[in-house]
């Protein structure tokens, strides 16, 4: 016998691209459960699976970067408090960041696949469900977006939940209406403009000569960013041609505001509305 359940919840992660470097993604989650019924007629009561399997998913990869452990290009030093990761990428250059030891997700894998995230929750929930219960399939995937999206990774310092870890990310699509007609061409811009970006606050920028860890050598132009937040002290260089540094905080609501503001300059008197989402159906709204 089997028991599924569809659109479980939402993975909002990053993980590590030796060609991409960050990938924000936005996973959806469906669960088929193997086994045979207990005591009250069946597998697992659906509140406990909703409950009890999402719980796991969200500690274990939500909101955070999950990392190709077993990469040669990854170098990965473990502390009691925080865990350094060095990442090499194709061009040479690296990614680096020092955070609370809860901001990773650890895969032994030389690349992160949506496989690879399905086998890793698959082992780990399995364990903790009823002996009742045989098997168990994750499967992940994407929202079917028919229009220009973008991949972003960044981190809310103000936030006290985990979206305060400094490299955690969204596939997110995005509308903008000039006076009330979608405009593809602008969101086509706005896709090619932040396509696997880093989006920093300029209040979280500091030198690198700040940073707690050893810079890796390149010729590349490097951004450091780092700030105290309630998990803890979290620390990250990237290539700066990889990132883009906005005014203000980078929630949905600001990053809504930046992009209607930005396409307002262009357009001149026309009305513009932007959508801005944050990973599946969710974000914020701006008018000009």
């Amino acid at each position: 016998m089997k028991l599924f359940v569809r659109d479980l919840t939402v993975i909002d992660a990053t993980y590590l691209d030796a060609q991409r470097g960050f990938v924000g993604e936005s996973y959806i989650v469906d669960v088929t459960l193997t086994g045979a019924l207990n005591e009250q007629s069946m597998i697992l009561d659906f509140s406990l699976v909703k409950k009890q399997i999402k719980a796991i998913i969200d500690a274990e990869v939500d909101h955070k970067l999950i990392v190709p452990h077993a990469s040669e290009r990854c170098a990965v030093t473990l502390e009691p408090q925080r865990t350094q990761v060095n990442f090499k990428l194709n061009d040479n250059s690296y990614i680096q960041l020092k955070c609370p030891n809860e901001a990773y997700c650890l895969v032994e894998s030389e690349t992160v696949t949506i496989e690879v995230i399905e086998t890793y929750l698959e082992h780990l929930i399995l364990l903790q469900l009823p002996d009742n219960i045989g098997g168990l399939e994750i499967t992940l995937r994407s929202e079917k977006i028919e229009t220009p999206f973008y991949h972003y990774t960044h981190g809310l310092k103000k936030h006290d939940g985990n979206c305060q870890r400094i490299a955690h990310g969204h596939r997110s699509k995005l509308d903008i209406f000039i006076n009330g007609e979608f405009n593809h061409a602008l969101v086509q811009d706005w896709a090619n403009r932040w396509k696997d970006i880093y989006l920093v606050s300029r209040d979280d920028i500091i030198d690198k000569a700040d940073l707690s860890f050893i810079i890796k050598s390149n010729n590349v132009e490097k951004l450091c960013t780092a700030y105290h937040a309630p998990q803890g002290y979290f620390e990250l260089l990237i290539p700066a041609h990889r990132a883009e540094v906005l005014p203000k905080d980078t929630t949905v609501e600001e990053l809504a505001e930046f992009i209607c503001v930005q396409t307002k300059k262009r357009v001149g008197t026309d009305n513009v509305t932007v959508y801005a989402y944050e990973g599946v159906g969710k974000g914020a709204i701006a008018e000009l």
